[in-house]
């Protein structure tokens, strides 16, 4: 994976623990419609049955289309919804045992950075109060210098001025608002952060510098990402571990330069196949992949993939696979990966 931007989170020889572990996570959405003599309640799957771990100081990312359960996935993680069944477990700590002040004290320990830096900001704060909100809200113990002191520190870890302060959010340019962002995720000293497309809405010229910025902080506090983007290519270089997500399940994960190199299942060969390349004399046949994601309201039986797969057999209609584990470090839910 050669290229400009710095590796996240790969400490290599360093044995790590793990600081967030999905356990059989399910999350179903009532959807209600109304009928000429009854009402009736089906149910959308958003995420089903899903499990991962992710190591301490490493960075872990879901990539899938829209519908996929990224998204879903993440407010999990964030306490914004609450799962079905199953358990997330940080620190070792059931999430949906927290008392009230267990999730303040969570709060603290995990942070977002939104994909949409403008809309995240509030336009009529000015960048002080944006940044030191945090640190109000959890903790009225600062005095206003020192909240200024940590808010001039942590501008300009992010490589923001202190003269920045005083600016509202519809002063700065993309890049700027982005790193006005990250630096509110900071600020806490979180051990976790979630980047939801940290830089799908910034400009090409500019995603390079927030994506070493980003391993910059990482690599100087020790952080933990956990990353969801459509883009595998940036996926690639950021992340030490990847799960590919379909239809609420994960259908493929594992170690990123592992699943890079041979990607199995027929979903990942495809969004692979669709990732642009920088030679145009490179000739590449693209993978079969027709038609949009499925309904989660109504799965297809047996491989949830099946109805788009190009090789799909009797099998895959009638049977869902479970994740077959190929090595310590890749797993693949297709039977005709292993067979």
């Amino acid at each position: 994976m050669a290229g400009i931007l710095l590796g996240i989170g790969k400490k290599g020889g360093i044995v790590m623990e793990t600081l967030l572990k999905f356990e059989e996570v399910f999350k179903y959405f009532p959807i209600s419609s109304s009928g000429i003599f009854r009402k009736k309640v089906r149910m959308l799957h958003a995420v089903d049955g899903v499990n991962f771990s992710i190591k301490q100081g490493t960075s872990f990312a879901l990539a899938g289309e829209s519908g996929s359960g990224k998204t879903t996935a993440a407010r999990l993680i964030l306490l914004l919804e609450r799962p079905t069944r199953g358990s997330i477990l940080f620190e070792g700590k059931n999430l949906q045992k927290f008392t009230e002040q267990d999730v303040k004290w969570y709060r603290t320990r995990v942070q977002a950075v939104f994909q949409d830096a403008a809309g995240s900001l509030d336009p009529r704060m000015r960048i002080k109060d944006i940044v030191a909100e945090p640190m109000t809200a959890q903790n009225n113990t600062f005095t206003r210098n020192e909240i200024r002191r940590m808010a001039v520190g942590i501008l300009q870890l992010v490589g923001l001025r202190p003269a920045v302060l005083n600016n509202y959010p519809h002063e700065l340019s993309g890049g700027q608002k982005q790193r006005v962002a990250i630096a509110r995720a900071m600020i806490l000293d979180p051990s976790l952060v979630i980047l939801d497309e940290p830089v799908s809405s910034l400009d090409v010229s500019i995603r390079a510098q927030i994506l070493n910025l980003l391993a910059d902080i990482q690599k100087k506090l020790g952080l933990t990402y956990f990353i969801i983007a459509h883009d595998l290519a940036m996926l690639g270089h950021v992340s030490n571990q990847i799960g590919v997500m379909y239809l609420g399940k994960i259908v493929e994960i594992g170690d990123t330069e592992e699943v890079y190199k041979r990607p199995l299942h027929p979903y990942t060969q495809a969004l692979f196949s669709a990732m642009p390349r920088p030679d145009p004399r490179r000739r590449r046949k693209r993978a079969s992949l027709a038609g949009e994601i499925g309904s989660a309201l109504d799965l297809p039986r047996g491989c949830r993939f099946h109805p788009r797969c190009e090789y799909v057999s009797s099998g895959c209609r009638e049977e869902e696979p479970p994740l077959f584990e190929l090595s310590r470090d890749h797993q693949v839910a297709c039977h005709r990966a292993v067979s």
